[in-house]
């Protein structure tokens, strides 16, 4: 099996994908940036991800660098004796479609196990299996049915997240359960099915509130309406209408507060002296901080809350963080040329090992571009 020689901890494995949209790409993207050989197979015309509108239009290029392009017709007896042929000289194989619709082509777990043993294959699913395992589901779906909607907007007024962050999360955890499946291959010889899935992702996501309510017997309340643990853990407005959060979370950190907004008569006030007391007036205490705030310049507050050492944060929007000096200057964007010959700037997994960032090593594949290259390898083209 040719293999590309990235000195990266997983050079050498080679995984084919059949997926679009998020979950599965994320978890092809994970093992391609770690080293693997990933070839996403497309249909005739290419994987409809590529051409979304709206707030789908990055999905393609934000989840499918590193990867090889192969276009096949698995309709075709000769694009499916082409797909398994690929499979066989595969570790792995990804898909995330339809409930089912593996198991038709034929390319299901169940149908593949007998021929291919060592095969590790991963599912990306709605639900593992049980009552629900047969519901569609998409990331607002399982948002809603795992409290996470609940617990994000106002009481009465449920807020999906402003992110795929169950499809993300849940191409994280098919990858690894790749990683624990090669290595269990090691000691066994046998490949597995793995399935990952965006209710259960969902559930790990909200399972403190389920833990706080067994503990405490009390409704978890939304996160708008929550009984702040702090008196000083808030956004507030500042000059010109901008925003920041400011976190003041002990005795100290309210009295540097107090000296940065040049408010002594806060910080001396006997009745604000410890956290608790201030928690108990916390809607006139930060009235009053809010009135003092609207008069500081966003600018020079940050530059004082980050001397004092206090927790700050402006409200930043997506298309700032495109500018953003860390990012840059730790390699966390890294330039990539797309499948159209531009060149944009990606997200890197945020991970360094041995003090080096996993990055971009090929530009992101066109339609096809790989087709002929893998299948010539396979002596059937």
């Amino acid at each position: 099996m040719h293999t590309e020689h990235n000195g990266l901890p997983l050079e050498g494995v080679r995984v084919v994908e059949f997926s679009h949209m998020v979950m599965g790409p994320t978890c092809g993207m994970i093992l391609a940036d770690l080293g693997a050989e990933v070839i996403k197979i497309e249909p005739p015309g290419g994987d409809k991800t590529r051409n979304l509108p709206g707030l789908g239009i990055g999905f393609f290029r934000s989840f499918n660098r590193n990867k090889k392009s192969v276009v096949l017709d698995i309709h075709t007896d000769e694009g499916m004796e082409t797909a398994k042929a690929l499979i066989g000289q595969s570790d792995v194989l990804l898909e995330n479609f339809r409930p089912g619709l593996m198991d038709q082509l034929g390319l299901g777990y169940a149908a593949l196990k007998a021929e291919f043993p060592e095969l590790i294959y991963v599912s990306h699913k709605g639900f593992l299996p049980g009552p629900y395992e047969n519901r569609l589901a998409l990331d607002e779906v399982v948002q809603n049915m795992a409290g996470l909607t609940y617990m994000t907007g106002p009481e009465g007024r449920p807020l999906r997240a402003g992110t795929s962050v169950n499809d993300i999360m849940g191409g994280m955890f098919g990858a690894i359960g790749v990683l624990a499946a090669l290595r269990e291959r090691e000691r066994t010889g046998q490949g597995q099915e793995i399935q990952s899935a965006l209710f259960e992702n969902c559930v790990l996501l909200a399972s403190q509130h389920m833990q706080q309510f067994q503990m405490t017997g009390d409704i978890p309340p939304p996160f708008p309406s929550r009984l702040s643990a702090w008196s000083v853990y808030d956004t507030f407005t500042v000059a010109q209408g901008e925003q920041l959060f400011i976190g003041a979370v002990s005795d100290k950190q309210f009295r540097v507060l107090c000296e940065v907004l040049a408010r002594p008569d806060l910080a001396q006030d006997p009745a604000l002296a410890t956290n608790a007391q201030r928690v108990a007036v916390r809607p006139h205490l930060l009235q009053q901080l809010g009135e003092t705030l609207q008069h500081h310049a966003l600018e020079t507050l940050c530059e004082k809350l980050q001397a004092a050492g206090l927790p700050y944060a402006k409200v930043v929007r997506p298309d700032q963080l495109v500018q953003d000096d860390h990012l840059l200057a730790s390699g966390g964007l890294a330039p990539m040329q797309t499948d159209t010959g531009e060149t944009t700037q990606v997200v890197l997994l945020p991970l360094l090992m041995g003090g080096r960032r996993p990055g971009v090593r090929h530009p992101l594949p066109r339609v096809g571009e790989h087709t002929d290259e893998v299948l010539n390898a396979l002596n059937l083209a």
